[in-house]
């Protein structure tokens, strides 16, 4: 197993379904393998921290605006406050995908923005594009406006639409953002191939529900 490659995985549950002993479960495997971060739902981010609360180096994220990104910046803002009270250190934020299409990019980059200013200080901000949604141009036009409101990463995406990361969209969103924003892939990365993949074409975290299998050299059958 690689504690370097476990340092930069989010372990992941955010399926709907998922139950207070899998997400005890996730937290556990974090504390044990050493991973970035267990990345849950909001309704599970106290349950999380209180099991992570002595795990140096492991930290709560939840996502926001999940997993469509069509509420509003006022929620998204709301949201992210109310998940830091309740323990989280990162936020991972879905853009208004619409309004993007519409090239409404004031309003995608003051809705990033609101989340950016909400978590500052208190949390790393981590922006969810949809890429399997958008074309090469608004690709690079998402990863622009998530550097100019300050986010700290851009990531592929949320897991639950029609595709996940490819290597081309993490090379294509690395050569965008430059050599100082993280580049998280998620979705589809399902082995320690596909994580390396990532990982060589510019990935600095990856986002998976497969990390103990991906640092143990198996592959799983997971969508996510």
């Amino acid at each position: 197993m690689s504690k370097e490659l476990a340092g930069m995985i989010d372990h992941t549950l955010l399926k709907a379904n998922a139950t207070e002993a899998e997400i005890v479960k996730l937290a556990e495997e974090a504390k044990e393998y050493k991973f970035a971060s267990v990345c849950v739902n909001p309704t599970w981010v106290k349950k999380a921290a209180e099991i992570l609360k002595d795990a140096e180096g492991v930290e709560v994220c939840t996502v926001i605006g999940f997993p469509l990104g069509a509420t509003t910046s006022e929620t998204k803002a709301f949201e992210t406050k109310n998940a830091i009270e309740k323990g989280a250190t990162e936020v991972d934020m879905v853009i208004n995908i619409g309004a993007l299409k519409d090239k409404q990019y004031d309003l995608v980059e003051k809705d990033i923005k609101a989340v950016v200013d909400a978590a500052k200080g208190k949390a790393l901000t981590k922006v969810i594009i949809e890429t399997c949604l958008l074309n090469d141009e608004e690709k690079e036009m998402a990863c622009k406006l998530s550097v100019n409101a300050g986010a700290d990463f851009v990531k592929t995406s949320t897991g639950f639409s029609t595709g996940g990361a490819t290597v081309e969209d993490i090379a294509l969103m690395r050569k965008t953002v430059g050599p100082d924003i993280g580049v998280k892939a998620s979705g589809g990365v399902r082995s320690l191939e596909d994580a390396q993949n990532m990982i060589e074409a510019g990935a600095t975290r990856i986002g998976a529900s497969s990390g103990v299998t991906i640092v143990n050299g198996l592959t799983s059958e997971s969508s996510y």
